[in-house]
Order: structure tokens, then C-alpha cells, then sequence
């Protein structure tokens, strides 16, 4: 799976521009709007509030941006999900010598394979703050059948705090409501995993 960090996103809009990257211009695109998730998400609009984005090259990042979304969308016959250790051998590599906790969800279609991989939060050494309305937004958004929660403990140590649990039990709960399941809740600590499915908390 490509993915695309802000450095690279900056280097590719500088050249679609043919702006620096230290130029006025991309500096402030990329101060109102830190991460990748925020800027795939900018509208025109938005874009044109920036001093020297005119509606020409707000449409031009548009453009690109759609273009990165699609080559971020991992192949359709790659990465079927059938067990939590599937999750962990896909987000462990990524999360491994992170500080913080990364809460990230991976969207999945009706045959469990993933649509595509979100990070919503990042949080402190011992807490992500999440919300289910993030969650279900970006879930609604993708289209899925289905997701998969997953979060990694800095520490080391994956077992559930009690925030997990119930924060575990809010998405389910929400996710019944919206017709959107969360089939598991995997938390990652160091090269460990633990399931909440399969520990029974979902």
C-alpha cells in the first residue's frame, strides 16, 4: 500500500505549482492544514482563502489530491483481514516506535478486505481521544461494510485500559445503530497484540 506523509504531499503540490517548498504560499497551506487526512480533505474553497491560491490552483491541488487519495486505496487483492494477527502484521511496522497512541481504523468492504487505513486520532503516552462520530464520519465516507479499531500502547504492554473497554463498547453500540459493525478492536504493545473480539468484549 502507497501512502502518502506530508512531506512527500509537499513536494508533490510544490511541483504542481512550481512553487518552493519554503515558499509563503505552501507553508501556509500546510500550517492550516497539518495532516494528510485534513489537506485530502480541503475543498476549494477553503483553498482559496490562502493568500496566492487562486480558483486555477486550488482546482490543480484538488486534482492531485484526488489523484494520491486513489493510489493510497490499497489493491482489492491484497490485504483480506481474517484474523487479528492480519492487523497486527499490517499496523505494527507503522506504529512499532511511535510515542503516542495512533488510533487507526481500517475500513473494510463486504468481503473483509481493506478499502482503505485512516489514522483519526493521536493522542498522549496513555490515552488516544476518540470519538465515534469520527469514526462512523470517516467509515460513512469510505463507504464500509465494515471496520476494524485498532490502537497501539507506547508502553508496551496491549492489554486493555479501561478506556479501551469502554470505548470499545461505545463503537459497537454506535456502529449497531448505523448499520456499520466494528468486527474487532485490536490493540498493538511492542510485538504483541490483544483482541477484544477474541477476548470477549465484543
Amino acid at each position: 500500500m502507497h501512502e502518502y506523509h506530508n512531506q512527500e504531499l509537499k513536494r508533490l503540490i510544490s511541483e504542481c505549482l512550481r512553487e518552493r517548498p519554503d515558499s509563503y504560499v505552501i507553508q501556509e497551506l500546510f500550517q492550516q492544514f497539518p495532516t494528510s487526512t485534513e489537506l485530502m480533505d480541503v475543498t476549494e474553497q477553503e483553498l482559496t482563502t490562502i493568500n496566492g491560491i487562486g480558483r486555477g490552483k486550488a482546482r490543480q491541488i484538488i486534482a492531485l489530491l484526488k489523484l494520491a487519495k486513489v493510489l493510497t486505496v490499497p489493491s482489492q487483492d491484497q490485504y483480506a483481514i481474517r484474523t487479528p494477527k492480519d492487523v497486527f502484521d499490517l499496523l505494527e511496522p507503522e506504529v512499532r516506535y511511535q510515542a503516542k497512541e495512533h488510533f487507526i481504523c481500517l475500513f473494510l468492504n463486504t468481503k473483509n478486505r481493506v478499502i482503505c487505513k485512516e489514522i483519526i486520532s493521536i493522542g498522549s503516552l496513555n490515552a488516544a481521544i476518540v470519538h465515534p462520530r469520527e469514526v462512523f464520519r470517516a467509515a460513512i465516507k469510505r463507504c464500509s461494510a465494515s471496520l476494524i479499531c485498532a490502537h497501539n500502547h507506547p508502553s508496551g504492554d496491549s492489554t486493555p485500559s479501561t478506556e479501551d473497554l469502554i470505548l470499545t463498547k461505545r463503537l459497537r453500540e454506535a456502529g449497531e445503530i448505523i448499520g456499520i459493525e466494528v468486527l474487532d478492536h485490536v490493540i498493538i504493545g511492542g510485538n504483541r497484540f490483544y483482541s477484544l473480539k477474541e477476548n470477549g468484549h465484543l
